[in-house]
């Protein structure tokens, strides 16, 4: 990067958090865990935004669309319904208890085994999750400075940990509202800037048109496939099963709106996200299609992760660049077929069989791809092969003008920082208000409940910088999260559905089915190629069913609270 990005992105992000930790710094423990319920419902809106949209939404996204199109935007058909319920729901009962969590929702509607198996349940996925979210923006460091990855992996999660451990909740609410602002302005720029890099005479109907061609401009997929990751169906379903628990469950999340004024900034700041969520994902996919329309006019890597081919053609010069001049000669051709294509489309004439020919010119062209890692592979055994999330950076920092480079790589580690902060910050809270507090030192409050949730800060930073160390295995990173949530939210929206609904049902009967419908759950995802998504149905239903099964067999015990003082209804 040049000094001028340099100094962009330095004095953007020094500024976000210089005047979020200026702006909140407490000992109080209302402040430090639920940000003094002080927000209001646009800064939770932004937070709640923020929270979700990682800096994988922004590296992973675009190259996902960028090699398969827009089909992952039916990930998010449940979640608009979901955050309705949502706010129908839990937020009224969690701001009429003031519960620091989720999860001590459960032990007065159940015991004290349910909340600790729901905040561990939590703590095992956000941790794990955490890893791959600080891995994300360390590729963007490791491009830029040819550092080795575990060292930018180091610079970011400590980072974060000392900025999440100095302002608690209220910094991370305050600073997510400036971070996301920065992103939406940084994604405007990117594809604006794309746009203005069409061949001339292109409109954006017609790079649609050309994606078009090749698939990626499909947005709903109605086929009810079992092992597809993204359908309507498993969108609307999976996706809301999915959303309902990580919206009303998911510290991370229930934290942002627990900071709220009152429940209607809670509830205000939750449809504000549901209304702009599908919007915002569309236009990063956009994005990636755009990129891939720019490709094939203007002549792209192989495989775009620089380090890892820089490697191969050192280790085998001649394998590789056989592989790379069939790529180039299928780029040429492919690029010949577009312009044939775009003719006779502006021509109004027959265009069946040109637009039959692009699409076999870029067929051939993802050959050349899986040819070229085939090479690498053979040439590096055991390198990483998986370059999607290298195609926007890539692209941000070879084709756009000094000062938007450092805008853009602001946009990512903006995101980086707000979506990290907010996990760590809910993994301190949960491990000190469910765990610590909860079973070990009851008489801790005030300044030492502070004092022991910034030391479990420092440890759950601790443990996702261990599994940053190996989130390059996984295939796409935005892909990783979510598989990683699908596994362990079901159940734990499974025991909220139980405690909301079913009145009769006690302690012991949804322990048991909670504990039977997470083994399910991962023999499922071990056995089968069913598609991710459908976990979470599985893990809800099962611990849902299971529970009624085991309430008529075994109907109450010894220290089973079966009757809840809390309904779901008013606020």
């Amino acid at each position: 990067m040049s000094p001028v990005d340099w100094a962009v992105l330095v004095a953007t992000l020094a500024t976000i958090v210089g005047v979020g930790i200026w702006r909140t710094r407490t000992t109080d423990v209302g402040e430090y865990l639920r940000s003094g319920n002080t927000l209001p419902w646009h800064t939770i809106g932004l937070s709640v935004m923020a929270t979700q949209a990682s800096a994988i939404t922004f590296l992973s996204v675009p190259g996902l669309a960028f090699e398969d199109g827009m089909g992952f935007v039916q990930f998010y058909f449940g979640q608009p319904l979901a955050l309705i319920v949502v706010c129908a729901v839990f937020v009224p009962i969690f701001y009429r208890l003031n519960v620091y969590t989720a999860y001590e929702y459960l032990e007065q509607r159940f015991d004290v085994r349910v909340r600790t198996l729901g905040a561990l349940l939590f703590l095992v996925q956000r941790g794990l999750a955490a890893g791959i979210t600080i891995y994300a923006p360390s590729i963007i460091l490791s491009t830029i400075l040819g550092l080795p990855l575990y060292v930018t992996n180091l610079v970011i999660g400590l980072s974060v940990i000392a900025y999440t451990v100095s302002g608690g909740s209220k910094a991370v609410s305050q600073t997510q509202k400036h971070q996301m602002v920065v992103i939406l302005l940084g994604m405007f720029a990117a594809g604006a800037f794309l746009v203005s890099k069409l061949p001339a005479g292109m409109s954006v109907d017609e790079a649609a048109v050309l994606a078009g061609a090749t698939g990626r401009m499909k947005l709903v997929d109605t086929a009810l496939s079992w092992d597809s990751r993204y359908n309507v169906w498993s969108g609307i379903a999976g996706g809301f099963f999915l959303a309902l628990s990580y919206f009303g469950t998911d510290q991370s999340q229930v934290q942002r709106y627990l900071g709220g004024k009152s429940s209607a900034s809670g509830r205000m700041g939750l449809l504000f996200n549901g209304m702009f969520k599908i919007p915002m994902q569309f236009c990063i996919l956009f994005i990636g299609v755009l990129l891939y329309v720019f490709y094939v006019f203007v002549p792209g890597p192989a495989f775009f992760n620089p380090t890892t081919l820089a490697e191969a053609r050192q280790a085998q010069p001649a394998q590789i660049a056989a592989v790379e001049k069939k790529y180039q000669a299928r780029i040429r051709a492919r690029e010949a077929a577009a312009k044939d294509y775009l003719a006779a489309y502006r021509a109004g004439g027959a265009i069946e069989s040109p637009r039959a020919a692009f699409a076999s010119a870029d067929a051939a062209v993802k050959e050349a791809r899986r040819d070229t890692k085939q090479a690498i592979v053979r040439a590096r055994p055991g390198a990483e092969t998986q370059d999607a999330d290298f195609v926007f950076i890539s692209f941000v920092l070879s084709m756009l003008p000094v000062g938007l480079v450092g805008l853009l790589v602001a946009v990512i580690l903006s995101a980086a920082m707000s979506s990290i902060a907010s996990e760590l910050s809910a993994l301190a809270t949960t491990s000190s208000v469910d765990l610590y507090q909860r079973l070990f030192r009851r008489n801790v409050n005030g300044p030492a409940q502070v004092r022991a949730t910034k030391g479990l800060t420092v440890v759950w930073g601790l443990v996702a910088l261990g599994f940053a160390s190996v989130a390059s295995l996984f295939d796409n990173l935005i892909e990783a999260v979510n598989v990683l949530g699908s596994l362990f939210y079901g159940t734990v929206l499974g025991l909220f559905v139980v405690a909301f609904f079913l009145k009769r049902v006690g302690a012991t009967a949804v322990f048991v089915a909670a504990l039977c419908a997470q083994a399910t759950v991962l023999v499922a995802f071990a056995a089968t190629d069913l598609g991710f998504l459908w976990f979470n149905v599985i893990g809800c239903a099962t611990t849902v069913v299971l529970s009624l099964v085991v309430h008529v067999v075994r109907p109450g015990g010894r220290g089973d609270r079966v009757e809840s003082s809390v309904s779901p209804e008013g606020g």
